[in-house]
């Protein structure tokens, strides 16, 4: 046994409670009392809750002078000896709950006034409007259904530390709500990409995880081993290839919602897990791809926003206009002067010099074949491929192409991209079930993929990737 863990198991209740920061301490006492009287919140399995604090405030008309069965958390507590007023506060929002000894009776009075902010408790009462016109609920039995053994955060100080915020989320919403917003949204963007797609024929599918082998693509997997087989294996950092290997097997549109996990480093746009979304439709190509973005990003603003238009950190986002169309080559021109690169060359130049000049929706198309291992050549000109990614305030959004389906092409590329790895110390292996379901028949396909998180943050106007992540990836407190 650790020591720690004996060391604690040995302790006295006293001693145990001393230990403890002065408002756990009292927060624990009143618990302990409770339970000693057989009154432990614990025990209650369920509440019979019959309405939200919402459908009072929005139905009073037909609630005033009803019963009703609400439950939240205390988040305000106003005594006035004899009488008090609480805020009660559930998932959908706040109530004024006015609570007097004479209706609920002496003893439950005297329990109820030990209670504490954060406490989580049920009641049944009738609705009502104060002298000051506010909605209340009128109290006439209570009942604790948790006890809160830690202080909320003040009121008018919240919860302000970014760090602790992410790190304990469930803090965050109990102190400001309103971030609970952020996440009402992604939900309703995600409904809405599966319905757009859904409603165009694609199939939602699922796909593996876990892999068994490294691929030779620039990411860096997580490890972790299989202990029954025992065999290494990697958490996945694409959904492409067994999505492809569906479009081969017969299906013509498909699509995973699907978590990714890259071993590499954080900032504000980017998570080690995050959120792709990656389609795939056959007969199509780069440029049906192109079409279908702009069509889907203008339906998800309107019907998140309510306009094809929004504002992010101040500036004004076109979407429902036609969005700009260049060629990598054309961008580096329009914007250094320089013509006629390509490879590397032209890629570290548009990077530097184009991508922050990016604010309104741009298609960038045509990338060089040295950073586009699954993308078909361009006929005319081999040393590109019908690639695009686009960009909207400066961030690539996305990445699209006319899906390489020539299975000889396709293992050249692999084979070269895996002794890229192996030359900078890393291990990789190609691909060979991929390849041979190339070698079955992969019909001419456009692919799309696209981040979820990125998609979030433009539409809910927020900063950083974190904001949009329920528990984003934090290092460890005090490490």
């Amino acid at each position: 046994m650790n020591n720690d863990v004996k060391k604690e198991t040995e302790m006295s209740e006293q001693e145990i409670l001393a230990g403890l920061k002065e408002q756990n301490r009292l927060r624990t006492e009143k618990l302990n009392a409770l339970k000693a009287k057989g009154k432990s919140p614990y025990l209650q399995t369920k509440y019979p809750v019959t309405i939200t604090a919402d459908e009072i405030h929005a139905s009073f008309d037909e609630y005033e002078n009803k019963d009703v069965v609400i439950a939240g958390r205390i988040t305000s507590w106003r005594d006035m000896g004899k009488a008090n007023f609480i805020d009660l506060r559930d998932g959908s929002g706040r109530i004024q709950v006015y609570v007097k000894r004479d209706d609920i009776g002496e003893d439950e009075f005297d329990e109820f006034k030990t209670w504490d902010l954060g406490d989580i408790v049920g009641l049944t009462g009738f609705v009502f409007r104060t002298r000051r016109g506010e909605i209340s609920v009128h109290a006439k039995e209570l009942s604790l259904l948790a006890k809160s053994l830690h202080p909320l955060p003040e009121k008018h100080k919240g919860l302000r530390d970014k760090e602790e915020r992410y790190r304990k989320r469930y803090l965050d919403l109990i102190a400001n709500p309103e971030v609970k917003n952020v996440f009402i949204a992604r939900s309703a963007i995600l409904k809405e990409l599966r319905a757009f797609l859904d409603s165009r024929g694609f199939l939602e599918v699922d796909t593996p995880v876990l892999h068994t082998l490294e691929i030779g693509a620039a990411a860096r997997p997580f490890i972790t081993r299989h202990n029954a087989l025992d065999i290494p294996m990697f958490l996945r950092i694409e959904t492409e290839l067994y999505l492809k290997r569906l479009i081969a097997g017969g299906f013509d549109k498909v699509y995973e919602v699907g978590r990714i996990f890259r071993n590499e480093g954080m900032d504000s746009t980017h998570n080690p897990e995050f959120t792709s979304i990656e389609l795939y439709q056959a007969y199509t190509d780069y440029f049906g791809m192109m079409d279908l973005i702009e069509e889907m990003y203008r339906h998800l603003c309107n019907k998140i926003i309510g306009s094809d238009t929004l504002t992010y950190k101040g500036v004004e986002i076109a979407l429902g206009k036609p969005w700009a169309r260049m060629t990598m080559r054309e961008a580096v021109e329009k914007y250094t002067g320089k013509t006629g690169l390509k490879g590397m060359e032209l890629i570290e130049l548009f990077e530097e010099c184009v991508e922050p000049n990016l604010i309104q929706p741009t298609i960038i198309y045509d990338y060089p074949v040295d950073n586009s291992p699954l993308a078909k050549r361009k006929k005319d000109d081999p040393d590109f491929t019908e690639r695009f990614e686009f960009f909207i305030n400066t961030w690539e959004f996305g990445n699209a192409f006319s899906e390489l389906n020539d299975p000889q092409d396709q293992r050249e590329r692999f084979t070269k991209q895996v002794a890229e790895k192996i030359a900078q110390g890393a291990n990789a292996e190609v691909d060979e079930d991929y390849i041979l379901a190339l070698e079955y028949g992969l019909p001419p396909t456009g692919g799309l993929g696209l981040g979820l998180d990125r998609l979030v943050m433009l539409l809910t106007d927020s900063p950083s990737i974190r904001d949009v992540l329920l528990f984003p990836t934090m290092r460890p407190h005090g490490s």
